[in-house]
């Protein structure tokens, strides 16, 4: 894990560096551009998210410090840790706990969720939301959130008065490098328009790999108890409600983290990723032997489409509201 998160931020690292201080032809710039934003892709997929979760080193240090790169990159690690790893890991595909259905009401990724006429279209401006996301979770997300108290209307506790320091001074150094930085060397017109397709490329990547993770046509969508208590087999929800997709893909695997082993990961949250192939071998024949579903697609193109599915058929349902 070190080596490759030696190798993620020298990418990251690189092609910043030579965006921002080399002087290159449109073409250039526009590659180095996507490069940034598949580079921070993959300090969220690799470094924080396992960090995150506790599973990127046995010593908390270790993992509080590298936790903390998401807050580097314009996240914000406290407010992930509660909207991800307890929302979402817990409450998996229910409307209404799980924060990652909460898109706002052009999206309806649950039929527990209201449906509007325009979701018939969902499945063609799906990705112009998805690419904007990052400037959303940036700039009003994390900070109505913290206001609020509420996570997609789960209540979490605000941070003490270091947390919410070290989130700002997180926040105000992503944009320092991100957006002042550059202006010192490059046109404002010009930065503008790199971090907005730096942060499309950013938001299309995370959006469409954990979307494959859930908002699939064969996953289930469990309703919300009444009481807001889990009275099922934790193991069992987490299995029906997640689809994994091109595992025997390892170039693709050692991108995003072994996040297309989502069932291992809701699994074991707990146990770092480069070990999710293996485990996955175990985890299917498991999963065979007691008479449930494992739904893993063969290839990210056969997920894509699954997804659309899922979408257009969220769309079409009634009742129209």
């Amino acid at each position: 894990m070190y080596l490759k998160t030696a190798i993620i931020v020298a990418w990251l690292g690189a092609s910043y560096g030579l965006l921002v201080f080399g002087h290159f032809g449109w073409v250039t710039c526009l590659v180095l551009t996507i490069s940034v934003g598949l580079a921070v892709a993959a300090v969220g997929f690799d470094i924080q998210h396992d960090a995150n979760h506790g599973s990127y080193s046995r010593s908390p240090s270790i993992n509080r410090a590298l936790g903390f790169t998401l807050d580097l990159v314009g996240g914000s690690s406290y407010v992930w840790s509660f909207k991800h790893n307890v929302f979402h890991h817990t409450y998996t595909n229910i409307a209404g706990a799980d924060a990652d259905l909460a898109a706002g009401p052009m999206l309806r990724f649950s039929p527990a969720q209201s449906r509007w006429r325009v979701h018939r279209l969902q499945p063609i401006y799906v990705w112009a939301l998805y690419a904007m996301l990052p400037v959303k979770w940036e700039f009003f997300d994390d900070f109505r959130d913290l206001v609020k108290g509420r996570i997609a209307g789960q209540p979490f506790p605000r941070p003490s008065a270091l947390g919410l320091t070290s989130l700002i001074g997180g926040r105000l150094f992503f944009f320092g490098w991100a957006l002042v930085l550059p202006m010192f060397f490059h046109p404002i017109g010009w930065v503008l328009l790199s971090f907005a397709l730096a942060s499309g490329m950013l938001g299309l990547t995370l959006a469409i790999t954990f979307q494959l993770a859930h908002c699939m046509a064969e996953a289930e969508f469990p309703a919300l108890p009444a009481d807001g208590v889990m009275h099922g087999d934790w193991a069992e929800h987490q299995v029906r409600t997640t689809v994994n997709f091109a595992r025997n893909n390892p170039l693709l695997t050692w991108y995003l983290g072994g996040l297309n082993f989502q069932i291992e990961h809701h699994l074991f949250p707990k146990i770092c990723h480069v070990h999710y192939p293996a485990l996955s071998k175990i985890v299917e024949k498991t999963c065979a032997d007691f008479g449930l579903p494992y739904h893993a697609h063969p290839t990210m193109r056969a997920a894509l489409a699954s997804h659309l599915r899922l979408l257009g058929r969220l769309g079409k349902a009634d009742p129209v509201v």
